[in-house]
């Protein structure tokens, strides 16, 4: 896997770009999701209001519920729920596209036709991971601290004011970077995963749904290992 990805690094240095390919990923990883991610990023700050404010109310902190969503979803929540969220729904369907291209042979007539499938299938998906990761993470955070509000201020009667005020007084700018570099290194992931179980799916229809089953459950837990990691470091 490691050469794999050299491989594709590799590739991404050498020209020309594959414009159309990319931008026919950009749509199907990031525009296709944006559903996804706003309905999953709306209830998943609902339901952190409601746990934060039944916290906070025991010490008297309901003006904290706004600082307190608003840091669940930038560093932690957002970039590890919207990567497992891209996962299930493009980087299951990219292995498969990829496995089945395997078993019929069609990278094979890449290679045939003197085309790099690498550089040619696979480069244009880690470049709109690198894309699409990071902006699909700030939706998902906007529409969450607009959930929260929702359930915090509107339901729960806490200050609009305070929930906005303090959010912004206490999230610095390096909580920001940190969810940042943690969705680039998602995406990275991803297609790194997706792509690799897809290009070498074994043959016939049981290889691909193996490859296809594998790649979810390997990038999940490498999310989640890796998403430990940066904690500790960022």
């Amino acid at each position: 896997m490691g050469i794999f990805l050299a491989s594709v690094l590799w590739q991404l240095c050498v020209p020309p770009l594959q414009l159309a390919q990319l931008i026919r990923r950009i749509d199907f990883i990031g525009a296709r999701s944006l559903l996804l991610i706003i309905f999953t990023g709306a209830f998943t700050g609902m339901v952190v209001a409601f746990q934060g404010y039944t916290a906070l109310r025991r010490f008297g902190g309901e003006a904290f519920l706004g600082p307190g969503v608003g840091l669940s979803l930038i560093r932690e929540l957002g970039p590890v729920l919207s990567a497992l969220m891209i996962t299930g729904r493009a980087g299951s369907a990219l292995t498969a596209e990829l496995g089945i291209m395997r078993i019929s042979e069609q990278i094979d007539a890449l290679e045939v036709m003197a085309l790099n499938p690498i550089k040619y299938l696979v480069t244009p998906i880690l470049l709109a991971a690198l894309i699409t990761f990071p902006l699909l993470n700030a939706v998902f955070v906007v529409v969450g601290i607009y959930g929260g509000y929702l359930v915090g201020v509107q339901l729960l009667g806490v200050s609009a004011g305070s929930y906005f005020t303090q959010m912004a007084s206490v999230v610095t700018l390096d909580d920001i970077w940190g969810g940042l570099y943690k969705s680039l290194s998602f995406g990275v992931i991803v297609a790194w995963v997706c792509c690799f179980k897809g290009f070498y799916a074994a043959r016939g229809a049981e290889g691909v749904s193996h490859a296809t089953t594998q790649a979810v459950v390997m990038c999940s837990v490498l999310i989640l290992v890796w998403d430990y990691f940066l904690t500790s470091v960022l």
